[in-house]
């Protein structure tokens, strides 16, 4: 008797993976529900607030300033070192390519370039809103604070938002954003939300942030998060632009090699008119690259027979040397021996 095996957990989300995603045909603006509206205008009011607290050197900046005389590093200097490494799950690079890694692995088992473009535009929306930022209100870091209880804005920094914090977001983010299920969603939600508190309160601990920076780095993430739907259409005709670029590629490498193809064995046709075949020689003969090779060889389309089929006035067709019919013909020895 013959029983199937069961299916095991990793099965099923191979087989969810190797199933190939509708793509539609029409993709407009999604609708933005009201729980998502509610979040964007939250945000919003966060972003302004935070900026607009330390511009105006309120309680926010005088708390900045607490927490870095406290010194945290000095507090618990046994994490230290930890801490040094876990710090890099927010930077830009090892991130993205660790998240990248992963996204192309699905893009080629479900077919489809949707998860790498997204993370592409979610990557460029960072460094755009982020990167626009920190160059615009230029605030330095604790470590190169001039003046105590100032809010060191507009001084040449480039710290404020996090950069760090709001990668963190971004690209933790993203793979709850791509979920194929709501449960999967759920885990990486709560597993993105970890990591970039933990990033954040790192660079505070560390020194190199301001609790404010960390703040308004969590928010940028969040509202990059969220814009992301909106650029859905977008992805979708950079993705219909790509296959439709590699479909033009292959016809085109197809053609070029079936037409080098056609002409390597197609019949020319000969001095004397008659059809001939082209035989390549090789390039070079022993080995010396300074012996160039010969023409092509022009070989008769006609049958070929043996020499002991050919009378003795008759050519091979197509042959330049005239036939001589006074010339005489070999006779074959014969095998008897003269009688004496």
């Amino acid at each position: 008797m013959r029983t199937e095996r069961s299916l095991t957990r990793l099965d099923r989300v191979f087989a969810r993976l190797d199933r190939e995603p509708e793509r539609p045909v029409q993709l407009g603006m999604p609708r933005m529900s009201r729980h998502r509206a509610a979040l964007v205008v939250a945000c919003l009011a966060g972003y302004a607030a935070i900026v607009w607290a330390v511009i105006t050197t309120s309680w926010l900046v005088r708390l900045d300033w607490q927490v870095m005389f406290f010194r945290p590093y000095q507090q618990w200097p046994e994490i230290h070192a930890w801490l040094d490494y876990y710090v890099v799950l927010g930077q830009r690079g090892p991130t993205a390519v660790m998240v990248a890694a992963w996204l192309g692995w699905r893009s080629w088992r479900q077919h489809t370039l949707r998860p790498l473009i997204t993370l592409a535009i979610s990557l460029l929306l960072l460094n755009l809103s982020v990167g626009a930022a920190k160059i615009g209100m230029g605030r330095l870091g604790p470590h190169y604070a001039t003046t105590i209880g100032s809010n060191e804005m507009w001084l040449g920094g480039d710290i404020f938002p996090s950069g760090h914090t709001a990668n963190a977001v971004v690209t933790w983010g993203i793979l709850a954003y791509l979920a194929s299920s709501p449960r999967a969603r759920r885990w990486l939600s709560a597993l993105s939300a970890v990591m970039s508190l933990g990033v954040g309160l790192t660079t505070v601990y560390l020194g190199t942030h301001w609790l404010s920076d960390v703040l308004l780095g969590w928010v940028a993430g969040v509202l990059i998060l969220l814009a992301l739907p909106w650029f859905e259409p977008l992805g979708a005709r950079a993705e219909r632009w790509l296959l439709d670029l590699r479909d033009t590629v292959r016809t085109r490498l197809a053609r070029r090699f079936g037409k080098e193809e056609e002409a390597s064995a197609s019949p020319v046709t000969g001095p004397s008119g008659s059809l001939t075949t082209l035989v390549r020689r090789p390039a070079a003969v022993g080995g010396d690259p300074g012996h160039t090779a010969r023409g092509p060889v022009l070989l008769p389309s006609g049958p070929h027979g043996t020499r002991a089929e050919r009378g003795p006035g008759t050519t091979p067709s197509g042959s330049r040397r005239p036939s001589h019919p006074d010339a005489p013909g070999r006779s074959k020895p014969s095998s008897s021996r003269p009688v004496a």
